[in-house]
């Protein structure tokens, strides 16, 4: 793997507060995206009592090879525990924000959606106060699976795209880039008032016109939000790295994003989908959105 470049560096977290972090969440043998998926913030974020939940898993069903979460063809059945679980860890960690995400889980009809409902329901009950985000996989285009989800009414709905169009074949080879465009699409009919969000990576080959098509198409859907971060390489079977992008890009691309209208860009080297995702309580009060009892109509 090539050497990484200066601005990759993360500083050393205070172990203390990532160990009590760590101590919750084996108590309630819950799994984060942070130590599934290594990411490199994960120091950062749980020094701050912050965790991505990783639910459903660890295990997925798909095995795109850019993704350090195991790949299993037939994972275990839903723990109907979890959801409780989640909610208390959520409690214990006293969070104002809180992401959910999933592991793929293409052998449930519903794609695992049923268990998104209730880990929203459930953080409702223990923590009304407290801002849920749901990072979802595209559910193999089950949109009713989809409206299930929106009528538990979380405040962010995000969904990756992850990379641009010419390049899904080599790193998301069980995924479509238009299918996960109507999802955000589809979302933001179903339920105008959910944040809808999305993120790509950089540094697997892309060019900057690419990234810029992404970006006008996430906006032709009216996606609200948008993260750009460095791909990093987690072993060497995994894609390797074919640039690493300079910091002053990925500003340009921030600028960018701002300029075609999406309410927030985050993008820096180290962005990954739910850092610092708690600043999206700020947005909302900038730009508040009324709720409805129901989804609009399908």
């Amino acid at each position: 793997m090539a050497v990484k470049p200066e601005w990759l560096r993360v500083k050393a977290p205070q172990w203390e507060r990532v160990g009590n972090v760590k101590d919750i969440l084996r108590d309630l043998s819950l799994n984060t995206v942070c130590e599934e998926a290594s990411c490199p913030n994960i120091g950062e974020c749980f020094q701050a009592g912050t965790a991505t939940f990783l639910i459903m898993g660890p295990a997925c069903t798909r095995a795109c090879p850019y993704c350090d979460i195991d790949f299993e063809k037939k994972p275990k059945a839903l723990d109907p525990s979890e959801p409780e679980r989640l909610a208390e860890a959520v409690r214990r960690l006293g969070l104002n924000h809180v992401v959910i995400t999933s592991v793929n889980r293409d052998d449930l009809p519903d794609g695992g959606a049923s268990q998104f409902v209730q880990c929203i329901e459930q953080t409702r009950t223990v923590m009304p106060g407290t801002t849920i985000e749901v990072l979802i996989p595209d559910l193999c285009g089950n949109w009713q699976a989809l409206a299930g989800i929106l009528s538990a009414q979380p405040d962010v709905l995000n969904h990756n795209t992850e990379t641009v169009p010419r390049l899904y074949k080599r790193v998301r080879p069980q995924a479509q880039y238009e299918r996960s465009l109507e999802l955000l699409q589809r979302a933001r009919e179903l339920a105008p008032w959910v944040y809808t969000k999305s993120g790509i990576m950089a540094g697997l080959g892309e060019t900057d016109q690419e990234v810029e098509q992404v970006m006008r198409d996430l906006r032709s859907v009216d996606c609200d939000i948008l993260t750009i971060g460095q791909y990093l390489q987690p072993s060497n079977k995994h894609l390797g790295v074919q640039e690493f992008v300079t910091p002053e890009r990925f500003e340009q691309w921030r600028l960018l994003g701002e300029s075609l209208g999406f309410l927030q860009v985050v993008s820096s080297p180290l962005t990954r989908s739910s850092y610092h995702a708690e600043q999206v309580r700020a947005l909302m009060a900038l730009h508040p959105r009324v709720k409805l009892d129901g989804l609009a109509a399908q």
